[in-house]
């Protein structure tokens, strides 16, 4: 592809908008891996494509948008795990059964009501050329709420994401709060399925904050991490499968994955790793 062939693709307003979602996505979604891996709830993308697609088939069903309808379903899955959020071990499990439970269904609906399977298991892999004016609204809602509530709530999130117990014995409202974070995640994953596909949403997610947790040694530092890292790899992996008329779900994935393979290929020059650094994160919210 020629250089002035590039620039009139970046001139097409689909590519504008995925591009603008993606940096959008990039400032909230890499926060979300960071609180999965804070959680250690990393089977909940799992849990969470199923949910997605029990909502498609819904929506596809009685004619409501798929995408609104797994944006739906997925928000009320996060909450109704978050009485089993107790311990890592029920949070885990109920992710188990609520991962089959969701594809049982999904498969029902599809099978009874004759919807077509096909176009369901397409709205999985996502296409960021597809991006509507709809998704980026949500992104962007995603990208001033999460970083704002890190922002106004760093200590309460350094406590509950080093400590549960802890947290509830510093006075932090741990399941509401847990409450709120399992909703975040939920909406989140739902939100990425159109640019990457459930099938792909690590790279927005997950990867960024797998990579930023080896450079930093608090949590704020790896917030901050996670999101350049995410802003880097999606901008510049968007771009060159433009160049190279790549499908950018994949291109994003290989992208990010070998940041974060990099990134863990270096010495680790931390003293200690974010969730055990309380000197600038828990130590502070201990004494209120």
């Amino acid at each position: 592809m020629t250089f002035d062939a590039f620039l009139q693709l970046l001139e097409l307003p689909p590519v504008q908008r995925g591009l603008f979602a993606l940096a959008l996505g990039a400032i909230g979604l890499p926060i979300i891996g960071v609180v999965i891996i804070g959680l250690d709830i990393m089977p909940v993308r799992f849990a969470m494509m199923h949910v997605a697609l029990l909502g498609i088939a819904v929506g596809m069903l009685v004619g409501l948008d798929p995408l609104l309808c797994a944006l739906v379903a997925c928000a009320a899955s996060g909450a109704a795990l978050t009485p089993l959020a107790r311990s890592p071990s029920g949070l885990s499990g109920a992710m188990g059964l609520l991962m089959s439970l969701a594809i049982a269904a999904a498969l029902l609906v599809l099978s009874v009501s004759g919807v077509n399977a096909n176009g369901a298991f397409e709205l999985l892999w996502g296409s960021i050329l597809a991006t509507r004016t709809g998704d980026v609204v949500l992104l962007g809602t995603l990208a001033v709420v999460i970083p704002g509530l890190f922002l106004l709530r760093s200590r309460q999130l350094a406590l509950l994401l080093h400590d549960r117990e802890l947290a509830a014995c510093s006075g932090v409202r741990v399941d509401r709060l847990t409450l709120i974070l399992l909703l975040l995640v939920a909406v989140s994953v739902a939100g990425a399925i159109r640019l990457t596909g459930a099938l792909l949403v690590d790279a927005l997610t997950l990867l960024p904050a797998l990579a930023a947790r080896r450079l930093a040694s608090s949590l704020r530092g790896m917030v901050l991490a996670a999101v350049i890292i995410g802003l880097l790899v999606n901008l510049a992996g968007f771009l060159l499968a433009l160049a190279l008329d790549f499908p950018p779900g994949p291109v994003l994935v290989l992208l990010a994955g070998a940041v974060a393979l990099a990134v863990h290929l270096l010495p680790d020059w931390r003293k200690s790793r974010w969730a055990s650094s309380r000197g600038q994160d828990v130590a502070p919210a201990s004494s209120h």
